[in-house]
């Protein structure tokens, strides 16, 4: 069965209940789009978590970079997945693993990003999964 995205009204209350995203996949270059994602959601209120083990230790827009889910301390509200679709699954298995800790609530697969069992794994562990969307260009347009 293929996995269906919430509705407006639910992803609108996704993003209105969040304060912190951790942003996995996160990257220092500024042509990259996870790091205008990165600045855009900022601008708007947001704090972000970079998240990229090849960068970890570092500071990227201001922020800590972790180098995964595991090591963020405090809470975390979207896991927005800036990975392949199968690095998904595994990126959705360490929201699972964190989410009583960190408070997940919510992962969310960027455009392209698509990986049905990570969706199913993450929808099971009782998370709300966005999947095959840009959480900036559904921000804008629902105007959160």
């Amino acid at each position: 069965m293929t996995y269906v995205n919430p509705t407006d009204d639910e992803i609108r209350n996704i993003l209105q209940g969040a304060r912190t995203i951790a942003l996995v996949g996160a990257s220092d270059k500024p042509s990259r789009p996870s790091h205008g994602v990165m600045r855009y959601l900022q601008a708007e209120g947001y704090r972000v978590i970079p998240v990229n083990p090849g960068l970890a230790g570092q500071t990227l827009l201001g922020e800590r970079v972790a180098a995964d889910l595991a090591s963020i301390e405090g809470g975390v509200d979207i896991v927005d997945v800036f990975r392949s679709p199968e690095a998904a699954l595994d990126v959705a298995r360490a929201a699972i693993a964190e989410k009583d800790r960190l408070g997940i609530r919510t992962v969310w697969m960027q455009i392209g990003v698509i990986n049905e069992e990570a969706a199913r794994e993450a929808a099971g562990a009782g998370l709300a999964v966005v999947m095959d969307l840009c959480l900036k260009i559904e921000h804008r347009r629902l105007m959160v």
